[in-house]
């Protein structure tokens, strides 16, 4: 399998120094006793808001803490764009305003006050295949800028380096087992097959070319992640999806564990008792946990969206599990389910969480359980290729999901630093599709199921 290119543009190492001569400013608030945030724009993406330290005047030297502010993930087409220069458009830049106070706005009149612009230019040519930095250090900003003793010091860190990805498209709609072609450049290659279920909690039969029927997971796995008991009122249970390698085999799989139940005198999944999925790799003959996502349905008018968590099992074991991703998607437009360690305070997450309920460790912004390099696969033991007490950090991969009542059709990019073998991109294949079915799980209980997905197990409650 060939990766297509990608370039991953940080921001980073954010400080600001101000001279006493700036603090008498009736202008301005010192940042000293008032926060500083700022907006990071580059063309054609989003905006993303950071906040950043202030460092007495007195420092010389940037302090040894390394953070990140923001992340940019660019491919082919996005470099294109950037580059793309006419009589309205100028050389590719980053932009970045200063503002005091807090971020955030109040009836559309954001609250902080622009204290300096910061425009750094880029020459993405080459960064494909090497580094590149293109600022690090201190520059004058504001008023006086130019004159050290008046104006106001902001330091950062714009580098580029390349982060190339496997980047995988359902042919179709998940519960439609779907083909999964494999995209570099023009050319669209088959690499997966994928087969949906939906059975009734009785019915175990499904069958595998190679491996067990999913009933031969251990009970103790079952009771620990949740089960598929009987419970009373609205669910939906028996979904599972199994990714096959063009062979046949099977080579991942995304089964619901506990069901998506509503909650007493509504029709919705509450955060409070979601809906599970557990993510399936094979191992010794049977299937053996590599993930768990947890799903519900957030409250709230234009924010009622899917809220997920996703946590990495280490070893396949049943205990303590690694949060690595947190976040809500909208339910109306859709939007993306993606893994980043370490970039942004709303990147992944770095927690244990005991199975029970509950979590432990620091939790946090940007801290994320690192991973690494899984084992290589054919030899029975195949690895889980996200290990938490790996020093690397950044992009892990990223699935689109589509809003409710669109077709669907996943495109899934994984980093090449987490795929050695063909169940390594299996595994999060079968993740993006439990991602996606989980828009469809969370679906109010009010409104009418599709009927692949009520087929044999919920067509009395649609």
């Amino acid at each position: 399998m060939d990766p297509c290119p990608f370039i991953r543009l940080t921001i980073g190492n954010l400080a600001l120094k101000v001279p006493l001569t700036t603090k008498t400013t009736s202008s301005v608030v010192h940042p000293s006793s008032s926060p500083c945030f700022c907006k990071i724009k580059l063309k054609n993406f989003p905006p993303q808001t950071a906040t950043i330290p202030y460092i007495p005047l007195e420092t010389t030297q940037f302090p040894e803490i390394q953070t990140l502010a923001a992340t940019f993930h660019l491919s082919n087409s996005d470099i294109e764009r950037l580059a793309s220069r006419s009589i309205f458009t100028s050389k590719p830049s980053l932009k970045i305003l200063i503002y005091t106070g807090r971020a955030g706005a109040a009836c559309g009149v954001h609250s902080g006050r622009l204290l300096a612009k910061v425009s750094v230019p880029l020459d993405l040519t080459g960064t494909q295949s090497k580094p590149c930095v293109f600022h690090n250090g201190w520059i004058s900003v504001g008023k006086g800028a130019g004159k050290s003793s008046t104006s106001a010091q902001f330091h950062l860190n714009v580098k580029a380096e390349p982060d190339p990805r496997f980047v995988f498209q359902f042919d179709g709609e998940p519960e439609c087992s779907p083909q999964v072609v494999q995209i570099q450049g023009n050319i669209r290659q088959p690499v997966f097959t994928c087969k949906f279920s939906c059975r009734n909690t009785g019915d175990r039969t499904m069958r595998s070319r190679s491996l067990p029927p999913e009933s031969s997971i251990p009970r103790s796995w079952l009771n620990s992640f949740g089960s598929e008991r009987e419970r009373p009122g609205k669910e939906r249970k028996g979904w599972s999806i199994t990714v096959h390698d063009l062979s046949g085999s099977p080579v991942a799989m995304a089964s619901i564990v506990t069901p998506f139940v509503a909650s007493p005198g509504t029709d919705r999944v509450s955060r409070s008792n979601p809906g599970s999925w557990l993510i399936l790799r094979p191992g010794d003959g049977t299937w053996k946990p590599w993930g768990r996502l947890e799903a519900w349905r957030e409250r709230g008018g234009a924010t009622d969206g899917l809220g997920y968590r996703f946590e990495l099992i280490p070893d396949g074991s049943s205990g303590a599990g690694i949060v690595l991703a947190e976040s809500t998607i909208s339910s109306h437009r859709g939007g993306k389910f993606s893994i980043e360690l370490g970039s942004s305070p709303t990147s992944g997450v770095n927690r244990t969480r005991s199975r029970r309920g509950g979590s432990s460790g620091s939790g946090g912004s940007g801290g994320g359980a690192s991973p690494a390099n899984s084992p290589r696969g054919g030899s029975g033991d195949y690895g889980y290729g996200l290990w938490p007490w790996s020093v690397y950090k950044g992009f892990v991969m990223s699935a689109s999901v589509e809003g409710e009542g669109k077709c669907s059709k996943p495109c899934v990019e994984v980093s090449v630093q987490h795929v050695i073998c063909m169940e390594d991109a299996a595994a999060y294949v079968a993740l993006s599709a439990a991602i996606d079915l989980s828009m469809d799980a969370c679906r109010l209980f009010n409104q009418k199921m599709r009927k692949e997905l009520c087929q044999n197990s919920e067509s009395s409650l649609s």
